[in-house]
Formats: structure tokens, sequence, C-alpha cells
């Protein structure tokens, strides 16, 4: 199997041109650890290990693990009402949406980028410029004053605009600023030492720069793509080793009690009826032949790809990170060709499918 996955690995990366870092493990062993292309291509500093990614809307997990601690401690609770637990106005907004209906993009809330209607990212910052964006309440004047999307529950609608809400809920309930919540609360408790909230004029060292390429075979750089600071609905900086040690963390009930840890993996809400794809709080969740197959967290923006995903009958975990607007899904895709596909699961994850 090792041997296998070094190869696919290695061919698929080739083929798609990679650019970023992949990591597979088996509990604790590495079966594969791989960098390929540059974090910096003007000085030619190569991807490697410890190289730290943006992985966009991959923190959509962060976010939600942070309301769950809160809701754990009997700060909130999943059916608490936004219009009782923030004191910040949306005029249009359902007075019935709650937390859970945040967690599961089931507000019917508008968002500031709807994947459903828009696909450029950078026509958001023409009236908005992205070096204003450097905190959560400077997403606000994007979606605050609009109506209404759809009904309260009426389906899943993917939005960025609920998980900025539920980290505005996180600063207001813990008195933090949400970037400090979760480096205490999760970064820490979790061992990843190499994650943060960074700006982009003031990034760390070790840190890919996001490159967007063009059919001509040009490039440049995403620093005027997107927001200055990432928030809670994704933008955060991590490195391939962060990530399995945030899927340790959890599994094993380091950032939420086994209770909690089972409503975050829940399979809440079918995201596409002609899917066996779910999602949880914060996180995907793929159902095959009445078992809970893969746990994943993805994010795209300009010059990132990112995918990450558990595999409870396996116990393996990967996390692929990549410093381009594509190519972490076909490097995953070439993993999952070689991951077994039956051995027992974990007790955790056979009790999870059951609260359906």
């Amino acid at each position: 199997m090792e041997t296998n996955i070094k190869d696919y690995i290695t061919d698929a990366m080739i083929k798609n041109n990679f650019s970023g870092t992949v990591i597979v493990r088996d509990g604790q062993k590495t079966l594969e650890e791989k960098s390929y292309g540059y974090a910096n291509r003007s000085e030619e500093i190569i991807n490697s290990f410890d190289t730290r990614y943006g992985i966009a809307s991959g923190c959509k997990l962060f976010t939600a693990i942070g309301v769950c601690q809160l809701v754990e401690k009997g700060l909130l609770s999943f059916d608490t009402k936004l219009k009782d637990c923030l004191n910040i106005s949306f005029p249009f907004f359902d007075k019935d949406i709650t937390i859970h209906h945040l967690l599961t993009h089931t507000a019917g809330i508008p968002d500031y980028f709807d994947e459903e209607v828009m696909d450029n990212f950078e026509e958001l910052w023409i009236k908005n410029p992205m070096y204003h964006i450097r905190t959560l309440e400077d997403f606000l004047p994007l979606f605050q004053n609009q109506p209404m999307k759809l009904k309260v529950g009426e389906r899943f609608h993917y939005n960025n605009a609920g998980y900025i809400i539920l980290g505005l809920i996180i600063e207001q309930t813990s008195q933090d600023k949400f970037a400090d919540y979760i480096t205490e609360n999760i970064f820490k408790k979790s061992g990843m030492t190499d994650s943060g909230y960074f700006e982009f004029d003031a990034l760390p060292s070790k840190t890919a720069f996001g490159y967007i390429d063009f059919p001509d075979g040009t490039w440049k750089t995403n620093i005027y793509s997107l927001p200055v600071k990432g928030g809670s609905d994704g933008g955060a900086y991590v490195t391939v080793n962060d990530i399995a040690k945030l899927w340790d963390a959890l599994i094993n009930h380091q950032l939420l009690s086994e209770e909690y840890t089972r409503q975050l993996l829940n399979p809440h809400i079918n995201t596409n009826e002609d899917y066996d794809q779910f999602y949880g709080y914060g996180v995907w969740i793929n159902i095959r032949d009445d078992e809970i197959s893969k746990y994943h967290i993805m994010g795209y923006d300009p010059g990132v790809s990112f995918h990450s995903a558990f595999y409870p009958k396996s116990s393996i975990k990967t996390v692929v990170c990549s410093n381009q607007s594509e190519g972490a899904y076909d490097i995953l895709k070439a993993i999952e060709a070689n991951i077994p596909k039956s051995e027992n699961p974990n007790r955790l994850f056979r009790q999870t499918l059951t609260l359906l």
C-alpha cells in the first residue's frame, strides 16, 4: 500500500504540475509525505514539510469546534437564536435563525460570496477594498442589510456569511478576539504550533505565497484577491502536520467531549439529494453502504486549494495543501484509490451514524 501511494502521489503531482505538500498517516505512522513546487517562485524557495499554506474554507471546522466548545460549557445551545446571542442588527433576517442553522448552512441568509451565482471572488473587492478587511466586523457591510435568500431551514446553501456570524458569536460569548480564541482553545490544545491567522502584509517565515496561473503561462500572487486577514469562514495558514494533529485531537476528544464530538460529526443535512454527501458542523461527510466512509474539509480561494480527510474504517488521515487555485483534489483522489475499504470502524463513528 505504501509503495502504491508514493507512486500515485508522485505521478499525480507531475501530471498536474502540483505545487504544495501532502501527508498521509495511518494512526501515528506516516505513510508518505511529499512536497512539490515553490513556496516563492520569484526567489525559487521550494515547498517543504514545514511550509505554511492558506486553506480557505477548510477553517470552518475550527469555527464549528469553537461554537461546540461554548455550547458544551453551557454558554450557548444549538437552539439559541441569532437575535438572542449577538447584539448586531440584521434588519431583514428571520428571527427564528438558530446557531444550528448557521452551522449547517440552512439559515437561508444571503452570502457575501454566493457560489450559486458568482464565480469571481475578486469582484468583491471593487467596492470594498480587500485591504480594509482585517476584522470580522469588516465583513458585515457585504451582507448585513440584504434580504433573506431562502426560508429558514429550507435547504442546504453553502454560506460564508453564516460562519462570519458564528465567529462574531464566539467573540461576544467568549469576550476574546476570534483568532485569539481559536489559537488558545484549538491550535494550542491540538499541538498546532505552526498555524495561525496571519495578515498578508505581515506573513511569518516559511509561509507560501498563493499563485494564480493563467493559460498563457503567466501568473500573479493572490495578495490583491483575498482579505488582508482571514476570518471565521476561512483564511488561516497551517502546515500539513498541524492538520493531521487536528484530526487526532478531535477524534481523541481533546477538543470536545465524546457527546459533542458526535454532535459535530453527525450528518445533519444532505447537501445534495443525488449524492450520499452530508454536512455536519463545519465538516463534510460521505456515507456509503449505510456507513460513514469519510469526514473531510476543503477550501478554495484564488491561489489556494486544500483537501483533508479522515477515513474511519482505516483510521487514515490525508492532508493536501496547495498554493495554487487547483490541484489538491486530484492528489486526494490518487490517494483514495489506495486506501483500504474495509476494516473495523471506530465505535464512535458507528454511533454517530445512528443519530441520523
